[in-house]
């Protein structure tokens, strides 16, 4: 049975995609190709947020729902800008990220309160306010807010310091 908390959870997904894609509106190849010395370019930002090339994010939620308190070793700082990716438009990539969230945010607005309170073990959030067992709707968050909000400033940083209005 849906809860509030899921639609709340896919709202967020949903308005975080959407501020993404404003942000990049506009942004030709060669933009979206450069960076500042040492950042990543808005295209690796993206495909960073896509989640590993070929499988995204989805396989830890799934996790989470199909096992007890699964261990996820979760890479950090990976941009996972390689194989197709490194040839793919932004707009092209924009549009592989918000299936891939517009998939998360129509699943988790389908949970119960019982599925999104099921925990795993993320050593990656050990120093983190969620802590190293957050739950499905703990995850999601980090996902869709912390994850995609730190991002998006990212972005606008690079662009900033790039000396592009976004």
């Amino acid at each position: 049975m849906a809860t509030p908390e899921g639609a709340q959870l896919a709202e967020g997904i949903r308005r975080n995609v959407e501020e993404l894609k404003k942000i990049c509106k506009g942004l030709n190849e060669d933009i979206s190709n450069s960076a500042p010395l040492n950042r990543w370019s808005p295209k690796q930002i993206v495909s960073h947020l896509c989640g590993p090339e070929g499988s995204g994010f989805m396989p830890t939620v799934q996790a989470i729902l199909d096992q007890d308190t699964p261990f996820l070793d979760i890479e950090a700082e990976n941009p996972f800008f390689s194989g197709k990716r490194t040839t793919m438009t932004l707009a092209e990539l924009l549009n592989e990220l918000e299936v891939e969230y517009s998939r998360l945010a129509e699943l988790v607005e389908s949970l119960s309160m019982e599925q999104l309170s099921r925990k795993a073990h993320i050593p990656l959030l050990k120093e983190t306010p969620l802590g190293e067992y957050p739950s499905l709707a703990g995850w999601i968050q980090a996902l869709s807010e912390y994850h995609m909000g730190f991002h998006i400033d990212h972005l606008q940083e690079i662009l900033q310091e790039m000396g592009v209005k976004a």
